[in-house]
């Protein structure tokens, strides 16, 4: 009898601990933030994107620079004016040119919303491939079974999973919040309290994107960590409530390489989507040096490291070194 109420007492101390073990790792693990559903009756004024991490001000237009498999490639995405009515919301109208090798290769309306508790929602898009004339991958939410998706939450928390695209076979693209505490430095300039996704798709479960998000910003860079070699940074912020910057916002304009240097001649001597305006360090030469001193840290909200320095020459120059795999 007394062997069986050891053996009993032994069994139930394990359950015990196991239970106790169990619910110590529940509580351990991050909670996922309730995802917000569409709701068209919370769109009371749409078309005020203000959004900390995705601010879309009308007659803004952000320059992206980078390379793709080793080509050159430029990205124009300029926040229009225009308005269009989905689902019986106005949207903004995005357009968005990608160049490679300086030729126009796609050209793409994006539409956009914010809703009331300020989550920005993905209506669609209408995208042109130059060379074919196909429009593969557009979509609109409300046709043929399309739904709005989520570009940008409001109150977005580390572990938070979203749909950005929902139109299934065609756009079906995803993020996960990586992290909100990144410090990132592009040619525009250096961030830090960075919003930093994992982008994703079912549809080519090979292909994984890095995003960084500034606060007051927007996307500064994207960095492709599978399925492919690509990087975008920003490089300029012209409109809008901005000063135009050129490439090295951080004073490294002069030390970015001589592939971008190039790119840069290049696209000025094209004179492709209006960007002739003098470039940040001629402003800066027909400045005192107290007013130099002043713009040298616009947008910038901490001084690069000579490591981060080095990181933005390198990244200028290519990506063909980026044989590390990292964490997806």
């Amino acid at each position: 009898m007394g062997s069986q109420t050891n053996n009993i007492l032994l069994l139930a101390a394990i359950a015990a601990l196991f239970l106790t073990l169990m619910l110590s790792v529940t509580i351990a693990l991050p909670v996922q933030a309730a995802i917000p559903k569409f709701d068209k009756s919370i769109f009371h004024n749409s078309l005020k994107i203000d959004n900390k991490y995705f601010p879309l001000k009308p007659g803004t237009t952000f320059v992206y620079k980078g390379k793709s498999e080793g080509e050159p490639t430029r990205d124009v995405f300029k926040v229009t004016n225009k308005v269009k009515v989905i689902l019986g919301i106005s949207t903004r109208v995005v357009h968005d040119d990608a160049y490679v090798n300086g030729k126009l290769e796609e050209s793409t309306d994006d539409w956009f919303a914010q809703d009331d508790k300020g989550t920005v929602w993905y209506f669609g898009e209408f995208t042109t491939e130059l060379a074919t004339g196909s429009h593969e991958g557009s979509w609109e939410a409300g046709v043929k079974g399309a739904k709005p998706g989520i570009i940008m939450l409001a109150q977005p928390k580390v572990g938070d999973t979203y749909q950005q695209e929902f139109f299934k076979g065609v756009a079906e693209d995803a993020a996960t919040i990586l992290s909100l505490t990144e410090k990132v430095c592009v040619p525009y300039g250096c961030f830090s309290n960075v919003l930093k996704t994992k982008d994703f798709t079912p549809l080519d479960p090979d292909l994984i994107d890095h995003k960084f998000y500034a606060q007051g910003i927007g996307t500064i860079k994207t960095l492709q960590v599978s399925g492919g070699q690509s990087v975008e940074n920003l490089v300029q912020i012209k409109g809008g409530d901005s000063i135009t910057q050129q490439l090295g916002n951080s004073g490294q304009s002069s030390d970015l390489g001589s592939d971008t240097k190039d790119l840069k001649q290049r696209d000025q001597s094209k004179n492709t989507n209006a960007e002739d305006q003098p470039s940040q360090q001629q402003e800066l030469q027909q400045k005192g040096p107290q007013q130099r001193d002043q713009s040298k840290n616009t947008n910038a909200e901490y001084q690069p490291s000579q490591q981060q320095q080095q990181q933005i020459q390198d990244e200028s120059k290519t990506i063909d070194g980026m044989n590390q795999s990292p964490s997806q």
